[in-house]
């Protein structure tokens, strides 16, 4: 990586960690929030809920926006709104202005996260993806697992708004570095909104993701609110898909670029990597309070090893995605999760903290592996005006992939405990889990099988040291 495509990765990875934290850091708060707001659990839940939903409504719309005002006009206005957000949550007074400001907080999130991925690989003109996606990655990694620990630490130390403050540092710095080293570009084109597109897909996001958010609750998949949305995001979805394969003008996603067969492969396969971390996040603290007694803080610091582990193994795994291909480093990746993640499935409370520890890194280094040649492969060969598509295609695919597989290892969860006949409390929780790490362990091997749809070797060359250094705004049109 050139020196001005560092600069552009360090300003957006500072400006990324602000929403990716604070996500998994509001989290572990929603049992406090709900005392000092005098709010229910069923209420305080829309402090999450409406975050998501607003990042949801956003994602769709930020390659239109790049297009009508340029790209580092967007990531200062979203994080503007991520910031002025941010310091409405603190001085909420009550549970719906604090449902309210986070779903400011949301917009501002989703503009930023595709946005992230598509100005790093417009600037990297296709060389060195595997080294640029590692960098990318950085946030996405440490997010779900240094921000439960670091929201622990904050309510032991002090109260909720400063749950939101800690944002603010972030989102400051990273303002003056976009300012310095993004490059200044403008809008590159005038391509008008695709309304039709918005009104399916956006809906279509909300549905899905509203529905899936809802299945860890009893009844399941079986809950109105569960199949009905779901349903209709289905629907939505589907009508999305045929408009946009078919319409004239310019759809709002291009989703012909699925014909492309290294984005579709890697859409694929982040929708099951975004199962397997997200649903993993769900199991693997959830355990180690209700086996072993711990915390919500003593859960998070419990999880510092897996995140060890993905920082360890990120730098090497965007090497040898250059060098290799995306194919094998993923399936090679997905192995390893598997492989670590069996032993949750005999764990109980008598099971060696240290071994849980020394598995956990291994984990780490399997997730962070899979993670860099699964989103950089989507890449290969497509065009600068493409890239902003795919980005949304991809994100999308990990944010549903996400709620997926939580929502599906929730109701595993609840069922297999429901149904735990009349032995031992304790025995019927520990049963339960194993059952549901067995269910997070199918996740994993059907990606690691759908990796081999990747492609193999790439054909992206080693960078050119003494070319002229791209730009984020640089895009040339297909020939």
């Amino acid at each position: 990586m050139d020196k001005n495509l560092r600069r552009l990765a360090i300003a957006l990875v500072v400006g990324a960690m602000a929403p990716l934290f604070d996500a998994t850091i509001v989290s572990v708060a929603l049992h406090t929030l709900a005392g000092d707001l005098n709010a229910s659990i069923e209420t305080i839940q829309w402090v999450s809920t409406g975050y998501l939903l607003a990042m949801g409504v956003t994602v769709p719309l930020v390659g239109w926006l790049q297009n009508r005002i340029g790209g580092r006009r967007l990531w200062m206005a979203a994080l503007v709104v991520f910031l002025v957000g941010s310091i409405l949550c603190s001085l909420a007074w009550d549970a719906g202005s604090l449902i309210a400001f986070r779903v400011v907080q949301g917009v501002g999130a989703g503009a930023m996260m595709p946005l992230l991925t598509t100005l790093l690989m417009q600037a990297a003109r296709g060389q060195a993806l595997g080294r640029t996606m590692a960098v990318v990655s950085l946030p996405t990694a440490l997010g779900p697992i240094l921000g439960p620990v670091i929201g622990g630490l904050i309510l032991g130390a002090g109260a909720w708004p400063w749950l939101f403050w800690v944002n603010v540092p972030f989102a400051a710095v990273a303002l003056v570095l976009a300012w310095r080293f993004i490059p200044a570009d403008g809008p590159t084109g005038a391509a008008k909104l695709d309304v039709v597109g918005l009104t399916l897909l956006s809906p279509a996001v909300v549905g899905l993701l509203y529905g899936l958010s809802n299945a860890g609750s009893a009844g399941g998949f079986a809950r109105f609110d569960v199949w009905a949305p779901l349903a209709a995001g289905l629907a939505l979805l589907a009508a999305f898909t045929l408009w946009a394969t078919r319409a004239k003008r310019a759809a709002l996603v291009d989703l012909r670029l699925m014909r492309h067969r290294p984005l579709a492969a890697a859409s694929g396969a982040m929708f099951l990597m975004g199962a397997a971390l997200y649903g993993g996040m769900l199991l693997l603290p959830l355990s180690f309070q209700e086996l072993r007694g711990t915390d919500a803080l003593g859960a998070g610091l419990l999880l510092i090893p897996q995140g060890v582990g993905s920082l360890l193994s990120r730098s090497l795994a965007g090497r040898l995605t250059d060098r290799i291909g995306a194919r094998t480093v993923a399936i090679l990746g997905f192995a390893v999760v598997l492989v670590a993640t069996v032993p949750f499935a005999f764990a109980d409370a008598s099971t060696n903290l240290w071994w849980i520890c020394a598995v956990l890194v291994v984990r780490g280094m399997g997730l962070g592996a899979v993670m860099i040649p699964i989103m950089a492969v989507g890449f290969v060969g497509l065009e600068q005006h493409e890239i902003p598509h795919a980005s949304t295609i991809t994100r999308l695919s990990q944010q549903l992939g996400g709620a997926f597989g939580t929502a599906v290892l929730a109701v595993v969860l609840a069922g297999a405990a429901a149904g735990g006949g009349s032995g031992a409390v304790e025995t019927d929780a520990v049963g339960a889990f194993q059952q549901s790490f067995w269910w997070a362990i199918g996740i994993t091997a059907v990606a690691m099988l759908l990796s081999f749809l990747l492609p193999g070797r790439s054909p992206v060359a080693e960078p050119d040291e003494t070319a002229e250094p791209a730009t984020a705004a640089s895009a040339p049109s297909r020939a």
